[in-house]
């Protein structure tokens, strides 16, 4: 229904009911010179909440983690000083396939010729990390624009959209007559097209007819909400299943079919190794990028067995590994078609029952119990990860940044209800993620959020620690302390052969200090029977709290990284792998 309208309105008026018509609950964002004119009646007309962050790339992986909690595009809005430290965000949200709707405001139309103050090709910035990027140049041509960016953000491999707002245009006033939404773009995907049948039917034959096939998922399949499809094909086949870092969750992790995570961020050996002997992998929803798949060796010789690949981006098939079967299309849909397939055409078809169980708990009991000794003065980061992964309710959101931060809950957290119950922005991989990425989820859900990150990180976005207190919501950081950039120092000291890095090192913090400056309940464990009720006591604790542990650096004692495992046994270091 088209609401009745005011015979003129404000471009400001004009975006925030169209943003209403699509479902925006929240706008992530700092208000700047540029979008005053947005601001203009907003409470009085509008109950989308403005979340306020005091750093416009917070903002930005805020958004994209709501987006990738709520199945809903987010928007993101920042004025033009701040228009470039949007683009961390927007970079994850576009090599992640996430849709958000980033509004950066301007100066007026060619004054930046004029050197105005603030201006800057915002379209010509934006362009290359967006799926399409508009400039608004009056109020008629709001909603179509608008209805254009949900359009284009959610269909086909989601992605950001840029909308670029001069100044002048959020106090212009026009008619407008054409104010409505598209209900199917108010989240994603929006549509959901089926792979080719008859390369659905050679896909099933090439499963049916394997030694040793796995299914291997990306985060596509979290995003196309595809869990059942796999579940049920797998079980009916009987083929593991493994996922990337950004796709963990997929399938519970404690399934008798679930390998857990593989690859170079947090794959372990007995995983890796299950790849490796496969005879057939079926690739659903992941780009097959250099980390899921250590550096493209993870398969060994791609001669030696078939691949199959189902994505909805064209160019993500075939794209590192030849495939004997593409299929463009959703996976949810795709999926479900298939099985449709194998009742019509072979319902009696049958394949030896697998459990990758004893392989899986042998894997992690071996980590959990070692007895690798840390280096004076830290703590075992396994042995935090086996804490969290016994106290976690199964509505908490855990968010981790690169780092040493990742690599050990990406191996040893196990996801019980299939999900996106664990963010990581191994798309690009910047640091400062996963306190902003903990704010997005805090707005997306009501369940607890522990944020995992390294001191290196925390130092990108310590101011908004005001935000997050701000918001009254219970968020734990753990802050993983190892006074250096660890991870540098491992790939330089590992691979490189360097005696001692350059330039990896930093001075202490009083970190706790810090935290209770901003309002937040701080702990520093010290010992290793502390763990586990302190992150008890934070974790079912209202409100912010702030742990800090002391860990060794990554070169000191090696992670889930099997090229640094492989260096770290001719150097006699010791690893978890």
């Amino acid at each position: 229904m088209v609401p009745t309208l005011p015979p003129e309105m404000t471009g400001a008026q004009v975006i925030l009911m169209m943003l209403e018509l699509h479902g925006v609950t929240h706008v992530f964002g700092l208000p700047g010179e540029t979008t005053l004119g947005w601001y203009d009646g907003w409470t009085e007309q509008s109950d989308i909440r403005y979340v306020l962050t005091r750093d416009e790339r917070t903002a930005s992986f805020a958004a994209e983690a709501y987006a990738k909690l709520t199945g809903r595009p987010a928007v993101l809005e920042a004025p033009s000083p701040g228009v470039t430290h949007c683009s961390p965000g927007v970079t994850e949200a576009f090599l992640s396939s996430v849709p958000v709707i980033f509004f950066s405001s301007d100066i007026p139309i060619n004054q930046d010729k004029r050197h105005g103050l603030t201006g800057i090709d915002q379209t010509a910035l934006y362009a290359p990390i967006s799926k399409e990027s508009f400039l608004l140049t009056n109020v008629a041509e709001i909603p179509f624009l608008l209805r254009r960016a949900f359009r284009v953000a959610t269909s086909g491999r989601p992605a950001p959209v840029h909308i670029r707002v001069p100044v002048d245009v959020f106090r212009q006033v026009g008619r407008v007559g054409d104010l409505y939404a598209e209900p199917e773009y108010r989240s994603y995907p929006a549509h959901r097209p089926v792979a080719d049948h008859g390369k659905l039917k050679s896909a099933l034959d090439l499963l049916l007819g394997a030694r040793k096939p796995v299914i291997v998922c990306g985060q596509g399949g979290l995003i196309s909400g595809a869990t059942d499809g796999i579940l049920a094909l797998a079980e009916r086949l009987q083929v593991p299943v493994a996922t990337t870092t950004a796709g963990k969750g997929v399938i519970p992790e404690t399934h008798p079919l679930a390998l857990r995570v593989i690859g170079a961020r947090g794959g372990m050996a007995y995983s890796n190794a299950y790849l490796r002997e496969a005879d057939l992998v079926f690739f659903v929803g992941t780009n097959t990028d250099s980390s899921s798949t250590d550096h493209w060796s993870l398969y060994g010789d791609p001669a030696t067995k078939s691949f199959i690949h189902l994505d909805i981006a064209e160019a993500h098939i075939g794209n590192s590994f030849p495939v004997e079967v593409g299929l463009v299309g959703d996976a949810r849909a795709s999926l479900e078609h298939m099985l449709r397939i194998l009742e019509a055409t072979a319902p009696d078809a049958t394949r030896p029952r697998v459990d990758v169980t004893p392989e899986k708990q042998a894997a992690l009991e071996t980590a959990f119990n070692s007895n690798v000794k840390m280096p004076e003065g830290t703590l075992s980061p396994v042995k935090l990860a086996q804490a969290l992964d016994r106290l976690l309710p199964d509505t908490a959101i855990v968010t981790a940044e690169p780092g040493i931060a990742a690599i050990y809950p990406s191996a040893l957290l196990s996801v019980r209800t299939a999900g996106r119950r664990y963010l990581t922005n191994y798309s690009m991989g910047s640091l400062g993620y996963a306190v902003p990425a903990g704010l997005g989820a805090l707005h997306a859900q009501d369940g607890p959020v522990i944020s995992l990150t390294g001191d290196g990180s925390f130092a990108f976005v310590m101011g908004d620690l005001e935000t997050i207190r701000r918001s009254g919501r219970n968020m734990t950081i753990i802050l993983m302390r190892n006074d250096s950039f660890g991870w540098i120092r491992a790939e330089a000291q590992l691979l490189e052969g360097s005696d001692e890095p350059w330039s990896t090192d930093f001075g202490a913090v009083d970190y706790c200090k810090l935290a209770e400056a901003f309002g937040f309940r701080a702990t520093r464990i010290a010992h290793e029977d502390q763990i586990e009720e302190t992150l008890r006591s934070a974790i079912e604790a209202p409100g912010a709290d702030f742990i800090e542990i002391s860990v060794p650096s990554q070169d000191k004692v090696v992670p889930f990284v099997p090229s640094w495992v492989d260096a770290a046994r001719e150097r006699d270091i010791p690893y978890f792998y």
